[in-house]
Formats: structure tokens, sequence, C-alpha cells
């Protein structure tokens, strides 16, 4: 259980994380999302010590010393700017990895070698950005970790590598209650493998939900009457988001389903459509009403 308590960080006089509280699950994999400069990869850095907070509390199973020894074994941190040591081959860089982690699991990392293909005789630095994170992920996976924190982590893999990688991975948390924590501007992905989602903005968390939750609350409803008062219709929801396609009119409305359909009903449509929400799409609306909505215009 990784355990935020009004976490605070501050640049100067920027606040990056504004008393942020976060819950993420053993066993779990939870997707961080929100815009840029949302606060997503300053807490990333402030769990794995690289940043001292400056008030609250980052727990991982109740234990607040997240700069220990015992607690840093436990995880393995994969950031989008990837260091290798630049004399390194890849075998050598296994040797380093296998000295600092008590569980390095050589097994592991040969299989891995495998899948990935990838010559470990070969300097790290000459590799492309891809096979960098490729070697990466072999490294994280080998060490045999209770929590893998990912910050943009398949950006740079073709899509046969990322579905390769995020398989491995969830693998891990079914065999081992491995705990996944990850963010990416890349939400179609996130969909496929996440359970639990946070919706950062402004430094806070301001939707924490499993990821069927998130969606349940949202829905888009697709309408066409014959004649209506469009007024009387839409006050009768709570609508976050309204499109015209000539006679037919969409939706993005917040409630229950089965009551937004009801409602909808008495209204006597010609076509009347409940359809699914994409993850995308409910981070687009569910922000838009602080600050951050999806423009229209072109300039």
């Amino acid at each position: 259980m990784i355990k935020g308590i009004s976490v605070t960080k501050k640049f100067d006089t920027l606040s990056a994380l504004d008393n942020m509280d976060i819950h993420i699950k053993k066993g779990s994999v939870y997707g961080l999302v929100g815009p840029n400069g949302a606060g997503k990869t300053t807490f990333i850095k402030a769990l794995m010590s690289v940043y001292k907070t400056d008030g609250g509390i980052i727990e991982i199973d109740n234990d607040n010393r997240i700069c220990e020894e015992g607690l840093k074994q436990r995880i393995v941190y994969i950031s989008d700017d990837l260091y290798f040591f630049p004399t390194y081959s890849i075998k050598q860089t296994a040797d380093f990895y296998a000295s600092v982690y008590k569980n390095w699991d050589y097994d592991t990392f040969l299989k891995l070698q495998e899948v990935f293909k990838i010559d470990i005789n070969r300097k790290v630095r000459k590799l492309s950005k891809g096979m960098k994170k490729q070697v990466a992920f072999m490294m994280g996976i080998s060490a045999k970790p209770d929590i893998m924190v990912l910050d943009e982590p398949v950006d740079g893999l073709d899509p046969v590598m990322r579905r390769n990688i995020m398989n491995i991975i969830l693998a891990e948390v079914e065999e081992r209650r491995m705990t996944v924590l990850i963010s990416s501007h890349n939400l179609r992905e996130l969909e496929d493998v996440c359970d639990h989602v946070g919706i950062m903005h402004n430094g806070k968390i301001v939707i924490e939900k499993s990821l069927d939750d998130v969606k349940g609350n949202i829905h888009k409803l697709q309408v066409a009457f014959s004649a209506f008062s469009p007024a009387e219709f839409e006050g009768s929801f709570d609508i976050l988001h309204k499109e015209e396609f000539g006679s037919v009119k969409q939706y993005i409305i917040r409630g229950d389903s089965s009551e937004i359909m009801e409602k909808a009903r008495n209204f006597n449509p010609i076509l009347l459509d409940l359809l699914p929400l994409s993850l995308e799409e409910v981070f687009i609306y569910e922000l838009g009403g602080m600050g951050y909505e999806l423009k229209n215009e072109i300039l």
C-alpha cells in the first residue's frame, strides 16, 4: 500500500504538490493521469526520495522511512529520462543491478533477453531510445520488486513491444501481487492495464476511483427528437458537454445510467443511445469544469 497524506512540494512560489492525497492498493495497477504541470512527475520523484517534500507524509506499507535501504530494495523506478553507465554493456549493467538488488533473478533476466532479443554484450549507450527502454524493463523486472514506478513507460517503443512489456508486467502483478504506479499521457493504453485511476489537477488528486467507477459515473447520450424543447430536456440532466450533428444531439452527462435513460425516455425520443466513454473522454470532461476545457477553436 502506497499512501500520501497532504503531500506538499513547492518550487519557489509554485506549489507543484498542494496537500495531495493518494491511495494505491497492494497488487493494483494505478494510473496517474493529468495535464502537463499537474504534478505527476513531482509526486513520483517525491515517492522515490529524489525530491524532499515540504509537508505531508508518504508511506509504503505504513512506513514513512522511504529513504531507507530496506524500502528502496523493494522499489524499481523507470523514468522517461533513462540513465545508464556510459561504458557498460547490458551484461555489465545486469551485474551492477544484481549487486544492488538482493532479489535479483538471473533466470528472469535471461528469459527477458530471449523476449527482447538484444545482444547483452552490446554497449547500452549505442542503443536506440526504444532499445534502452527495453533494457530498463529487463533490469527492473529481473530485480523482482514489490513496487514498480513507471513514468511514461512505453514512450519510444513500437506497438508490439509495448504490448509484450505490459503483458509481462501484468503477469508479475498476478503472480507476485506487485504494485504498479504508471504515469502516462497515453490514456488509451492505461485503459487496457489499470484497475485504479487518479486524476491530478493543480497539484492535487481530484478524482481517485477504480477504472470502472470512473467511467461508470459519466455517460455519452445520443438523442434525436421530432420536436422538443432543448432547454427543458437539458435542464433535467447534469450536462458536462454537448454537441450537435444535424438533428442528432450528443450529451456528456454525469449520473446513474439507468436514471439518465429513464428521464430521457420521458421526452419520447426517436433515437436514444447510451454510448461507452473512453478514459480519455472521462479525463477531458471531468477536468472541463476545472478550467481545463476542450477547445473547439482552430487558430
